[in-house]
């Protein structure tokens, strides 16, 4: 099962700028939809869709750190054929427009998280409690937040950060059905290479949130694997970092897959 889901990702990373559908991924694998859609969204978390789109926005983050390509050329790059559309869904996943997202990655200029929560009366909420844990110690802030979806793109409805591993608490985080996502960087020393800076990230989910909810969670941080979607949230302090993360390593496989 997991060797269907791996070639699709690949697929996906290698074909993200073609108009690519379920279908075309299917047969490229080469198994039934149906059962793509099923085995894929068991190992990733998510559809081939919601992928296919994340790393689509992932793509336009680097070209847009890395260039000085103009958004028009960029969203044609990443394969969106309307720039409108292109802008939207960036603006939507990231948190800001691509031009300032542009600045932020470039260190020029500042970054707040703004909640969903925010100035809605009404909304029923409560406090969360939980705790973090990793193999390795941060060398940046912990970003923890609540998010409606198991990417971690968008606005967060509730947000915290924490100087060092161990307890937080989010606070006003809205009943129903949540995502816990959590994000930092650490260092990991090799032998014989220098010190290098990774990210190390955590998804608890779906969790429902209400008054039975359980007293605490635990999200345990690690590296990242090619099943994982990429980050789109642009997370502050985080991005001009963005380089140092490396992109998905795929075993090789015995099949001859081009």
């Amino acid at each position: 099962m997991q060797h269907i889901a791996e070639r699709a990702v690949r697929i996906i990373r290698e074909r993200y700028a073609e108009p690519l559908s379920l279908d075309d991924i299917a047969r490229a694998v080469p198994v039934s939809k149906f059962h793509l859609l099923r085995v894929f969204s068991q190992v990733t978390g998510v559809t081939p869709g919601r992928f296919l789109s994340a790393v689509r926005i992932d793509e336009a983050k680097c070209l847009l750190q890395n260039s000085d390509l103009g958004v028009a050329t960029i969203s044609c790059m990443v394969g969106y054929s309307s720039t409108g559309s292109f802008t939207s869904r960036f603006t939507e996943s990231v948190g800001i427009p691509p031009t300032q997202y542009r600045q932020v990655s470039r260190g020029e200029g500042g970054l707040a998280v703004r909640s969903t929560v925010g100035g809605r009366d009404g909304m029923t909420c409560c406090r969360l409690r939980g705790v973090t844990r990793a193999a390795a110690e941060p060398v940046s802030p912990i970003y923890i937040g609540a998010f409606d979806t198991p990417i971690l793109q968008g606005r967060p409805s509730s947000w915290t950060t924490t100087e060092c591993l161990g307890p937080f608490v989010l606070r006003q985080v809205p009943y129903g059905i949540r995502y816990l996502h959590a994000t930092m960087r650490a260092v990991r020393e090799l032998p014989g290479r220098p010190l290098e800076t990774m990210l190390l990230t955590a998804t608890l989910g779906p969790l429902r949130i209400d008054p039975c909810a359980g007293s605490e969670v635990e999200l345990v941080l690690g590296p990242r694997d090619w099943s994982q979607p990429p980050v789109l949230f642009a997370v502050p302090g985080l991005e001009m970092l963005a380089e140092a993360s490396p992109r998905p390593v795929f075993k090789r496989m015995s099949s001859g897959f081009k």
